[in-house]
């Protein structure tokens, strides 16, 4: 399961798509948005994407840490549009037999996603808003 998704996200698919009887661990990632930034009360952030580049990006993460761990299955989903204050803007869920592959794979996802899925984030704040991120220099 890799998808780019316009409503809120339910942690539960995620959890539902990468269950196997043979999974000793599920680990799971949420990032919310938070109310600060860089001294800014943030507002509420707002997500835009390439949907079919950020979409083959997120399944190239999943099938890297694949290689790289020996997890059964991997599932990412980023919200796009506003995300209002502490509501989930992405989620990751990883089986595995042993929970440190899936720790290790879950953490490796969300920083690969950061690095190089086409995903930009404005973050609205009291008096103004800003593009930040990677694809602007800004660093995250």
């Amino acid at each position: 399961m890799f998808e780019i998704v316009a409503q809120p996200i339910d942690l539960a698919p995620l959890i539902a798509a990468v269950s196997d009887a043979t999974a000793g661990a599920i680990v799971t990632f949420l990032g919310t948005t938070r109310n600060h930034n860089d001294g800014r009360q943030v507002t509420q952030l707002e997500y835009e994407a390439y949907l079919e580049m950020a979409i083959a990006e997120l399944r190239k993460i999943g099938e890297t840490a694949k290689t790289r761990w020996p997890i059964h299955a991997i599932a990412i989903v980023h919200r796009i549009g506003v995300v209002p204050i502490g509501e989930a803007s992405v989620a990751i869920a990883v089986s595995s037999s042993h929970r440190v592959a899936a720790f290790e794979a879950c953490h490796f996802a969300i920083d690969r996603l950061k690095e190089v899925v086409p995903i930009w984030k404005k973050e609205h704040f009291d008096g103004g808003e800003v593009w930040i991120g990677s694809q602007t220099g800004q660093k995250r």
